[in-house]
C-alpha cells in the first residue's frame, strides 16, 4: 500500500512530501494512522547521512502516536480506535538470551529499526512516523494512556524510555539523590521520571539560565558544571548519575560527586570519545560507568503507564512537516525546549 510522508531522498536535499511502499497487513501486523511524531536528533544525523548508515529514499520518525486503523486476523491486544504509540524498534529476532529476556534493544542479531532498517517480511526498507501511517508488528506497538495530552507523550517513546530504563534498571526509588547532566530532550524528561520516582534530583548545566527551569521540571538543585566551587559542593552527594549529553566530556568530575558504590550511566552517544576517566577513584570507592540503550518493549509500555499515572509529558514545540527543516537547524542550534513534534494532522503530504 501506498504511505505518504516527509522523506529524505538523499543527504543534501532537504525533506519533502513522498510516497513510499508500505507492506500489506500481515496476521500479527497493526495498521496505525498516526497524530504525532517526535523529532529525534538521531532523525537528523540519519537524514544527513553523518552516521554513514543511511538509505535512501528514508522516512524518519520513531516517536509515534496514533490510532490503530486495521489488526491482523491473529492479533487480540488491540482493536481499531485504540490509542497507541511506536518507538524505536519495530522487530527483533525473537530468540537470542537477550528476546528471549525481554529486552529486545540489546538483540543479539541486532533489533529492526522503527526507519532506515531492514523489513524481516519483505526485505525491504522500514517506514518511521513523519508519515500518515504505518504498520507494525503488534509485539512492538504499545498502549498509549487517554488522559495525556497525546503531543507531549510521543518523545516518551523515546527520549522518556531512553531515561526511564536506567532509572528502573537501577531501581531509583525515594530518597535516592540524582545527578541529571545536560537540560535537553533526555535530560529534562530524566528531570520529571525521577522526580516522580521520589529521588532528589541534581541537574548539572553549563547555562546557568537553564536553572530556573529545572526546578520547574522538579530538579531540586542545580550545579553549573563549569564551577569549580559547585562541583566541589557536590562531592560524595549522588547515588547515581544519568548522562544525557551528546558531546565529548570530561567523565572526572561527574565520578567525583558520586557516593561510594555510586553509578554514572552514560545514555549520550558523543560523535567522539570521551577523555579516558581517571580509575584511581573507581577502584578506591567502586565506582561504576555503564552505558544503556533506548529501552524494551516492556519498559516503554511501564514508562507510558507511569506517565499516565502521574500525568507527565515532555515539553514539547508542535510544528507542521513543512518545518522539518527549520526544526532541524534550530536542534542544531540547541533552540528547542525540549522536544520537536510534528502534529500529522495538520501537514500537507
Amino acid at each position: 500500500m501506498k504511505i505518504k510522508g516527509i522523506v529524505a531522498s538523499a543527504a543534501h536535499l532537504p525533506l519533502a512530501p513522498a510516497s513510499v511502499d508500505a507492506r500489506d497487513v500481515q496476521p500479527d501486523d497493526v495498521r496505525i494512522d498516526i497524530l504525532y511524531c517526535g523529532v529525534c536528533h538521531s532523525d537528523l544525523h540519519l537524514a544527513r547521512n553523518e552516521w554513514g548508515v543511511s538509505q535512501y529514499p528514508m522516512l524518519p520518525g520513531h516517536e509515534i502516536v496514533g490510532r490503530v486503523r486495521e489488526t491482523g486476523h491473529q492479533v487480540s491486544r488491540f482493536k481499531a480506535g485504540d490509542l497507541v504509540g511506536v518507538g524505536v524498534m519495530v522487530d527483533s529476532c525473537g530468540h537470542c538470551a537477550a528476546c528471549a529476556g525481554a529486552e529486545e534493544q540489546y538483540c543479539e542479531a541486532g533489533f529492526t529499526p522503527t526507519y532506515n532498517g531492514k523489513d524481516r517480511y519483505t526485505g525491504g526498507t522500514t517506514w518511521g512516523g513523519y508519515a500518515e501511517g504505518i504498520v507494525v508488528d503488534s509485539k512492538f506497538v504499545v498502549s498509549v494512556p487517554e488522559n495525556l495530552e497525546l503531543s507531549g507523550v510521543a518523545p516518551l517513546l523515546c527520549a522518556g524510555v531512553t531515561v526511564w530504563s536506567p532509572l528502573r534498571h537501577w531501581n531509583v526509588k525515594a530518597g535516592d539523590k540524582v545527578g541529571v547532566v545536560g537540560l535537553g530532550g533526555l535530560g529534562h524528561m530524566a528531570v520529571k521520571l525521577a522526580s516522580a520516582l521520589g529521588a532528589e534530583v541534581t541537574l548539572f548545566t553549563t547555562s546557568p539560565q537553564k536553572g530556573a527551569d529545572a526546578i520547574r521540571l522538579g530538579a531540586k538543585s542545580v550545579v553549573v558544571s563549569t564551577d569549580a566551587k559547585q562541583m566541589a559542593d557536590a562531592a560524595n552527594t549522588l547515588d547515581l548519575i544519568l548522562d544525557c549529553v551528546a558531546a565529548p566530556h570530561d567523565l572526572d568530575a561527574y565520578l567525583s560527586t558520586l557516593k561510594t558504590n555510586g553509578h554514572l550511566v552514560l545514555v549520550g552517544i558523543p560523535d567522539s570519545r570521551h577523555p579516558a576517566p581517571d580509575v584511581t577513584p573507581m577502584v578506591f570507592r567502586r565506582l561504576s560507568i555503564s552505558g544503556t540503550s533506548i529501552g524494551s518493549i516492556r519498559e516503554t509500555q511501564e514508562v507510558l503507564d507511569f506517565c499516565g499515572q502521574h500525568n507527565i509529558t515532555a515539553d514539547i514545540e508542535l510544528i507542521k512537516g513543512n518545518q522539518i527543516e527549520d526544526a532541524f537547524a534550530r536542534m542544531l542550534k540547541g533552540d528547542v525546549k525540549y522536544r520537536f513534534v510534528i502534529d500529522i494532522n495538520n501537514t500537507d503530504f
